[in-house]
């Protein structure tokens, strides 16, 4: 099934500004869906609609911009409403808004892994709670949520996004168990790997307060609009779950899953060598898997 069969469907994007999301709200408005924008940044969401209405098949009247917070928890409710008042139905929830994170574990602040909870799982959770009721009643719709191979592996430096993805996993899984009697509404799980965005630029750090800032080389990385194709199939799909990556992540992942005693020997290799290039200022891929591999042989 092509991704196509989207079309009259309305769509509710979070994180829409940048990133996955804003490459998501392109490709949806050439498929002609309702769209619902969400995420702080009001001037962005803006930015995103005009680029939409230039190049897709939608007018003013079928895309929505919503300002959202996820920390907002009890703001979701009014948000929910003010979509349901607008189009009158919500076909797919697109949870993709979300924040990562760069730092070791023993330097980082627990109000940072308080914020990557916040924003990540429970506010994710709380507007996937305000539109349940509404699926459920019609029977029908998509939850579809953007959360990482991350959720699935792990890697250092990155220890509270990593715990907040497989939140995200554990509780969208189970959700699916409970909705079994309800065949029409459909829990998505897209695992990305690294994609070029910013959100490395602005993952938090050590202190809440604080982002890196890096805009480091990620030629090594899929590029968005692919991966937002690779997506949009898999929703058209009703897929339950999907890895999303180049190679060597891929097979990290793979690894992990089927081969984990081996998984755990590599990543710790590299994770080693990962954590050395951090402290000293050198920016390197999560995995660079096959230069790295035949040193770690000779350790």
């Amino acid at each position: 099934m092509e991704e196509w069969e989207l079309t009259d469907m309305v769509v509710w994007v979070t994180g829409a500004s940048s990133g996955i999301g804003e490459e998501l709200a392109y490709q949806l408005s050439k498929l002609g869906v309702s769209l619902v924008l969400s995420a702080r940044r009001v001037h962005e969401l803006e930015r995103v609609k005009r680029r939409c209405l230039e190049n897709g098949n939608l007018k003013g009247k079928d895309i929505l911009i919503l300002p959202l917070d996820l920390t907002n928890r009890s703001s979701h409710e009014m948000a929910t409403k003010a979509v349901l008042q607008e189009f009158g139905k919500i076909d797919i929830l697109v949870n993709n808004g979300g924040v990562s994170q760069r730092s070791l574990c023993v330097d980082t602040s627990l109000d940072v892994y308080k914020e990557l909870i916040e924003v990540n799982y429970l506010g994710t959770v709380s507007l996937t709670k305000c539109v349940l009721p509404h699926m459920i009643e019609r029977k029908q719709g998509k939850i579809v949520t953007v959360t990482s191979l991350l959720g699935v592996v792990c890697a250092p430096l990155s220890a509270g996004y990593c715990a907040s993805k497989h939140a995200l996993q554990g509780f969208f899984n189970t959700l699916r168990i409970e909705l079994a009697t309800y065949p029409g509404i459909i829990v998505s799980n897209i695992c990305p790997g690294p994609v070029q965005s910013n959100i490395v630029k602005n993952a938090l750090t050590e202190e809440v307060t604080k982002t890196t800032g890096s805009d480091a080389d990620q030629s090594h990385k899929m590029t968005v609009s692919r991966c937002v194709q690779l997506m949009l199939i898999s929703m058209a799909n009703d897929l339950k779950e999907v890895w999303i990556a180049d190679q060597p992540f891929l097979l990290m992942a793979y690894l992990w899953q089927y081969m984990p005693t081996w998984a755990w020997w590599i990543t710790n290799k590299l994770g080693k060598k990962r954590i050395e290039n951090f402290k000293n200022g050198v920016v390197r891929p999560i995995y660079t898997f096959l230069n790295t591999y035949q040193s770690c042989r000779k350790v």
